[in-house]
Parts: structure tokens; C-alpha cells; sequence
């Protein structure tokens, strides 16, 4: 096999690859030999069946699989041999395969660049101090407290106000009849302005608890049940019981309860202590990224396209699967994948020329990662696979990385 490399760009080279037509040949034969076995031809028992007869009737389907297999393997000893860091897929020329002749072809791929780091000692860079308001921590304090509010029945008094919540018995009719699978019974709603599906109702302020009423409602367009859709309603309402809002004091009971042995100035301590520890994560993402576009601006260099959309893939994967995390579906939120990959786009191409200048500067200043130091944050991540583990050895070396810069740094 005869190859060339030709060097189009500083991350694209394009391989012209000639085969020998003896491996050509060899691998007509073994084509043929396999598709005699397979196809029934009448008259002849599988395995028997002629080679001109499979040409006259399979020819041009055996030369096109036979290029292309032969095209792969040559590729990928190609590659191999002349140690070529390709990055993508090839895009390969597609001639005809000829008997008898070497078959020759070209590919055109892209590979990672050779990044030679430059002035990466004394960027200038901001400091960020971690700060935690304290209005923080008593808005933290607060969302706990709202978490742990409870509902319970209003005494010595029977009218409903806004602000309860009520506990009622309804059905719904249109145009006078019933409205099928829209009824309830114990539903509680609150007693407050808004959209009545969703549990708004203030229309009941005033109502005795034992008492009916009547709330005129209009449903939306698009609402799924044609017989409701954009049609005036009557909600018939009977008033149950009525509910309000108790919040747990804020004292060391309450620190107890949802911690468990904790004083309240313990509790408050181990959220500050939390929100303290987001804000560094926080502004760890803006340093870094402040400190890789100060790299860049040093280094410019072009970086392979397939890169930047595998970042983009990634970034991708990430948000989606915080979504679901979150409770929400993204099949249902009618998303623009196309907008959603350009706005990506600037960020995954930093992303990737930053980890390629992070990675030429621990070479270039011998920065490593132990296996003590492997085995100990694959542990701590709950990481056990050669490929987890290798994808974490490679992570670390860039925070190194980030860090060395970081103290070479000028703020």
C-alpha cells in the first residue's frame, strides 16, 4: 500500500491511498465466494453457482461493497502508520473499483492541531473574593420555613376570606349539561385572584362553609377536551372547610426538625456554608472562563470544526438532562435544537481551544495526575470504568493546569 499525506491546513490533511491489486483481487475472490453461498440461482446448488453469472447479476453491488470495505481498512492502516491525530470522520472520493488494477482514493480529514502555548505566564486576570450576603441566608431561611408551612383548619371562623384555602365538592357544566370526568370531591383550591385551573378561585371570599356557589368560568381555546374548548362554564362549588397557612417558627425546634440537631444558629451556619461553597463553584466557572479567553487572545489557532460540534453535543446532553432532573420533559417544550446549537457554538469552540492549550502547557511544564490522585477523585465521583477514569486522569491535569496558570497569574 502506497500512501501520501498532504498537509491542506494546520488541521486538515488530505491521504491519497493507492491499494495493491493483488488485496483487490483477494477481495473480489472472497466476495464472490461468499455471495455464490447465499443467493439461490436456479439451476445451481449454493456454493456452485459461476462467477460470470454473479457478475452478470451482481457486479456493480460486489465492486461498490469491495471499495468501500477495502477504502475503510486502508484508511485506518493508513492512519496508524503515519500517526495522524485525526479528530472526525474522513470524507472519502468514491471511484470505481477495477479488476485486476490497484484501486486508489482519496480522504480528507481532520486532525488535532499542534498547539506550541505562548505567554501563558503573567495574564492578567481579576480576583473574586467569595462573599455570601447574609440577606442570602435569611431568604434560604425563608424557603426552608415556606417549605415546612402546613395547612391548618381555620377555628371560630366559617367564612371564607382571601388568602384561605378551601376545601370544596364541585362539578362543571356546559350549556347547561354536565361536564363528563369534571368533577371533584375534598379538591382544595385558594381563595385568591388568578386562573381558576390552577386552583385559583376568589369568587368563593365570602361563602359560608356549608354553602353553594356558582362561578362562571370561560375555557381556553386550546383546551384538550373539545366539548369544553372556548365554551362558557359554571363551576358549581360547595364549601367543605376552610384552611390557612401556619409557618413553623424560626427557633431551634425548628432547626431540629428539618436537620435534625441543630440550633437555629447552627442551621443558618451550615446554609451559609452551602451558599459560600455555590458562589465558589460559581465564580470557579467565570474565572476559568475569564482565564481561557485571555489564553485564547495569546494563542490564536485554528481549531477542527468536529470538535467544536462533539462540544456542542456535549453542552447539549448537559442541559437536557438537567431538564429532566428538574421534572421537565423537553419533548414537550418544542425546542429549537438548531438556535439552541448556534448560541452554543462560541462557548463549546472556547471550551475546546482552552483544553487544547490546557493540555500543551502540562506538557510543556511536565504537569501530571498520580493514580493516588486518580483512584481517590474517581472514588470521590463514584467513577469505575477505564474510560471514566481516563476522561477524569485528563480533567484534572487541566485543572492543574488552570491552577498553574492561576498562580503565574497578575491580578
Amino acid at each position: 500500500m502506497k500512501v501520501n499525506v498532504e498537509t491542506l491546513s494546520s488541521i486538515e490533511r488530505k491521504l491519497s491511498i493507492e491499494v495493491d491489486a493483488a488485496v483487490v483481487s483477494a477481495e473480489l475472490d472472497l466476495a464472490y465466494t461468499a455471495l455464490s453461498h447465499r443467493v439461490k440461482v436456479p439451476g445451481f446448488r449454493p456454493g456452485k453457482v459461476p462467477r460470470r453469472i454473479l457478475e452478470q447479476r451482481f457486479k456493480a453491488q460486489v465492486h461498490d461493497d469491495v471499495a468501500q470495505r477495502v477504502a475503510e481498512r486502508a484508511y485506518a492502516q493508513a492512519v496508524t502508520e503515519q500517526k495522524l491525530p485525526v479528530v472526525d470522520s474522513p470524507r472519502v472520493s468514491n471511484p470505481p473499483l477495477v479488476p485486476n488494477a490497484p484501486f486508489t482514493f482519496e480522504a480528507r480529514v481532520q486532525v488535532r492541531p499542534q498547539v506550541e502555548p505562548k505567554e501563558y505566564a503573567g495574564l492578567k486576570l481579576s480576583r473574586h473574593v467569595v462573599k455570601v450576603d447574609e440577606g442570602k441566608v435569611d431568604e434560604q431561611l425563608k424557603r426552608l420555613q415556606d417549605a415546612n408551612t402546613k395547612l391548618e383548619a381555620i377555628a371560630g371562623r366559617g367564612v371564607a376570606a382571601t388568602g384561605d384555602f378551601a376545601t370544596i365538592d364541585y362539578t362543571v357544566s356546559v350549556d347547561g349539561k354536565p361536564l363528563s370526568n369534571a368533577a371533584g370531591e375534598g379538591t382544595v383550591v385558594e381563595v385568591a385572584a388568578g386562573e381558576l385551573l390552577k386552583g385559583n378561585i376568589e369568587a368563593l371570599a365570602g361563602l359560608k362553609v356549608g354553602e353553594q356557589r356558582d362561578v362562571a368560568f370561560t375555557f381556553p381555546a386550546d383546551y384538550p377536551a373539545d366539548e369544553a374548548k372556548g365554551k362558557a362554564a359554571l363551576f358549581h362549588c360547595t364549601l367543605k372547610g376552610l384552611q390557612h397557612k401556619v409557618a413553623p417558627a424560626l427557633d431551634d425546634a425548628f432547626a431540629k426538625q428539618v436537620e435534625g440537631g441543630e440550633t437555629l444558629e447552627e442551621l443558618k451556619g451550615r446554609i451559609r456554608k452551602d451558599l459560600e461553597e455555590g458562589e465558589k463553584s460559581r465564580l470557579a466557572i467565570s474565572e476559568r472562563e475569564e482565564l481561557l479567553k485571555a489564553l485564547s487572545a495569546k494563542n490564536p489557532f485554528d481549531v477542527p470544526s468536529a470538535m467544536v460540534e462533539r462540544g456542542i453535543d456535549f453542552m447539549l446532553r448537559g442541559a437536557l438532562s438537567s431538564m429532566m432532573d428538574r421534572g421537565m420533559d423537553p419533548r414537550m417544550m418544542n425546542l429549537d435544537f438548531g438556535r439552541l446549537r448556534e448560541e452554543l457554538r462560541d462557548k463549546a469552540e472556547l471550551e475546546v481551544r482552552g483544553s487544547l492549550l490546557l493540555e500543551a502547557i502540562a506538557d510543556k511544564e511536565k504537569l501530571s495526575v498520580t493514580d493516588e490522585e486518580l483512584e481517590a477523585a474517581a472514588k470521590a465521583r463514584n467513577l469505575s470504568t477505564d474510560d471514566q477514569k481516563e476522561g477524569l486522569r485528563q480533567r484534572l491535569r487541566e485543572d492543574k493546569a488552570v491552577e498553574f496558570v492561576k498562580a503565574k497569574a497578575s491580578y
